[in-house]
């Protein structure tokens, strides 16, 4: 399975413009023959909180019938990081994903707001699981702060999830939480993390880049710096299970005591 993840820059509050940034890169990624693209959180809005009850995307229509098109016009599964969708029960921080037929196959909506950036006086928190199919491979998806919640995560590979997909943005004073949270979760999980932050910066917060790829082992097979890039990696599913024969940490839990 071939891995593209976008890391971009996001104009603040200007979906329009953010629609024809990402276009260049999600045809590049094409090109080079990827079988699943990643974006970043919010990639349509940023962190323009206060105005997303005018910008945001009722129902996610916008970018569902923009995304579609590209994902059917070249036949590539697209986790198109989150979105701010409107819905009548408040707006959420959503992450949509498309099969190659472009059809939406999964939903998921932040659990963990961060309250650090005042996501719960403008988001309402999701309820749903993260778990989803990537031609025919179990996998799960979250989005940024989530990663701080380990039992989160380790609830959804317990239930077979084999790839950890993490939109973000994530703010580059804590960059180093960022690098070792990815690598101790794809460690502890013995399982494969995919994670896509922005670059570039709003009127509060600069954002660290660092989108990173990384093994069951915990080894980064790809990371990126500070500047918009594209990063790649074939990631072979059939290394976890020798991974764990290795070293068999769920043979191992004490489910009797925790």
């Amino acid at each position: 399975m071939k891995i593209a993840v976008i890391q971009m820059d996001i104009e603040f509050g200007k979906p329009q413009i953010n629609f024809e940034r990402v276009t260049n890169p999600i045809r590049e990624a094409c090109k080079d023959k990827a079988d699943v693209i990643v974006l970043p959180e919010l990639w349509t809005t940023g962190y323009a909180l206060k105005m997303l009850d005018q910008i945001g995307d009722p129902n996610g229509e916008q970018v569902i019938e923009f995304i579609s098109s590209l994902a059917e016009t070249y036949h590539v599964n697209i986790i198109a990081g989150s979105i701010a969708k409107k819905t009548d029960k408040g707006i959420y921080n959503t992450m949509l994903v498309f099969d190659r037929n472009g059809e939406v196959i999964k939903e998921y909506s932040k659990t963990h707001l961060f309250r650090l950036m005042n996501e719960e006086k403008y988001l309402a928190a999701g309820n749903d699981d993260g778990h989803f199919m990537i031609d025919n491979a179990p996998v799960a998806g979250f989005i940024c702060y989530d990663i701080r919640f380990p039992e989160w995560m380790r609830k959804h590979v317990l239930e077979g999830a084999k790839i950890l997909f993490v939109p973000a943005e994530w703010p580059k004073p804590r960059t180093e939480h960022w690098r070792t949270l990815l690598m101790t979760r794809a460690i502890e999980n013995q399982c494969f993390v995919v994670a896509c932050n922005r670059i570039g910066s709003d009127p509060e917060n600069e954002f660290g880049g660092h989108s990173m790829i990384i093994d069951p082992w915990g080894k980064i097979i790809q990371e990126a710096e500070e500047d918009e890039t594209i990063l790649y990696a074939e990631l072979n599913l059939d290394e976890l299970e020798e991974i764990r024969t290795r070293i068999p940490v769920f043979e191992d839990r004490r489910t009797d005591l925790y």
